[in-house]
């Protein structure tokens, strides 16, 4: 049960780090990971919120809590870019479907993000398949029940 959530914290701190990060750092470091390039499709590879400060941030607070937790700091190193890439594999699914990157998309928008990192921590920390099932579904709905919350407390810029 533990295991689970330092596993999900990951998760959140992954995914919420880059948030703060971008709040408090504003527009140093903020070039975005495509490079501002354009798919063939003439829309935006990723987009400009997908950031290099976004992925070293998740990737380092993701490995420090996994050093302070015993899990060593490669694993969140991995655990962290991994949840980023999931992040990133959403934003260009959303932008290939005309999606702005505010467009909310169930499912998409969390399943990504988390699945990745967690298909890691299964091998790697040898899981069962149901804690990494488990995982992913309270990733899910806490992103899409907390986010608006998250929203009128300021700390998001959209409610999704």
């Amino acid at each position: 049960m533990l295991i689970s959530l330092e596993l999900f914290v990951m998760l959140v701190l992954a995914n919420g780090v880059p948030v703060v990060a971008a709040r408090v750092f504003g527009r140093r470091w903020s070039a975005p990971v495509d490079g501002g390039r354009l798919w063939r499709d003439g829309r935006p590879l990723l987009g400009n919120s997908k950031t290099w400060r976004g992925v070293v941030s998740g990737m380092l607070a993701c490995g420090l809590f996994a050093l302070i937790i015993g899990m060593g700091l490669l694993f969140g190193l991995v655990f962290g870019l991994l949840g980023l890439i999931g992040d990133m594999i959403s934003s260009f699914i959303k932008r290939r479907a005309g999606l702005d990157s505010s467009a909310r998309a169930l499912g998409l928008d969390q399943i990504p993000e988390a699945l990745l990192p967690m298909i890691l921590a299964w091998y790697w920390l040898e899981l069962n398949g149901l804690v990494v099932a488990g995982v992913v579904a309270l990733f899910t709905v806490s992103n899409i029940v907390l986010s608006p919350l998250l929203f009128r407390l300021g700390i998001r810029h959209q409610p999704h």
